[in-house]
């Protein structure tokens, strides 16, 4: 079916550091390609999110001497998970997954941008403050629903969904159409997180 004008596919991170063979491979996040890509010819709307950090982002274990991976830090912000460097800017591991075809998307919007504070949603960055105009663009452009595909489905999914929702929007999350890491329970603290904030759970079955 073709989805309404009002509504939007944004497809989050599908990138080769988040794919197999990537600096922060997310399991799986290949497959999802073919259904992403089946997806967006439903939609008139697509914007893609992009993560696209400077080098020595303050997200990157690397940035901080004695620290590893994966260690959590008190950052000006709050707390920060520690990264493998990863999509850094004009890098083949920032770029987009080769396969992933959605020449009709209008917008690309770039996130974690600012050396200083990381960014999973692609409407808010960590600090909780500075936004991405994702939210704005989306209103100017009649859109009232946004669904959420993409990478990875316990941090920067529903991180978007959840500020989606916050920004008024109806969101849907299509759940095949998404991979997680889940990293100590992280996926079901997701799940959990979205269905309070009103975050539709879907399967892509109910839009194709």
């Amino acid at each position: 079916m073709q989805m309404s004008p009002r509504t939007v596919l944004l497809v989050i991170d599908v990138q080769n550091d988040f794919t197999p063979g990537g600096q922060l491979a997310v399991p799986e996040g290949d497959q999802i390609v073919p259904l992403i890509n089946r997806l967006g010819g439903l939609f008139k709307q697509v914007v893609i999110a992009q993560d696209w950090h400077p080098t020595g982002h303050a997200s990157f274990a690397s940035s901080h001497p004695g620290r590893k991976p994966y260690d959590v830090i008190q950052l000006p912000y709050g707390e920060q998970t520690l990264w493998p460097q990863h999509c850094v800017q004009g890098t083949t591991g920032a770029e987009f997954h080769p396969k992933l075809d959605l020449p009709h998307a209008q917008l690309i919007i770039r996130k974690g941008c600012n050396p200083d504070i990381d960014s999973y949603s692609a409407f808010l960055e960590a600090d909780r403050r500075t936004t991405t105009g994702l939210a704005g663009y989306l209103k100017e452009r009649g859109i009232d629903t946004v669904y959420m595909v993409g990478l990875a489905l316990d941090f920067c999914v529903m991180f978007s969904a959840l500020d989606a929702r916050a920004a008024g929007f109806n969101a849907f999350v299509v759940l095949d159409a998404c991979r997680a890491i889940d990293m100590e329970g992280s996926l079901a603290a997701a799940m959990e997180r979205m269905q309070t904030a009103g975050v539709g759970l879907i399967q892509s079955n109910q839009l194709i």
